[in-house]
């Protein structure tokens, strides 16, 4: 009796093992199967778009905030001080370099 008892144990382990190793080869199959490739790259195509959008964003993000903390350490936003009773000046464009009109030229 004993004997029978793990012949039908060992039995059935066997044919659960063989069931269960039978499904995970057919699911790497289907996985590896030209339709499986196409849906997997899809599918990690549409989540790196979505990945790189957000990249960008942050992106964007980040150069607005060091822009404005650059700006407020140039003071490019603001009129170069004047001091008063001082001659004439001139500022060139896109810089705050101060040029006496007499050494100038002009």
């Amino acid at each position: 009796m004993k004997r029978l008892f793990w012949l039908s144990v060992g039995a059935g382990a066997g044919v659960y093992a063989t069931h269960r190793v039978k499904r995970r080869v057919e699911r790497f199959a289907r996985s590896w199967s030209p339709e499986g490739v196409a849906a997997r790259a899809v599918s990690s195509g549409q989540s790196a778009g979505d990945r790189l959008r957000l990249f960008a964003a942050d992106v964007r993000t980040g150069m607005q905030a060091r822009e404005e903390e650059l700006r407020e350490a140039v003071r490019m936003d603001q009129a170069p001080p004047e001091s008063p009773g001082a001659r004439p000046r001139r500022v060139l464009r896109a810089r705050y370099t101060i040029i006496d009109d007499e050494k100038d030229g002009h």
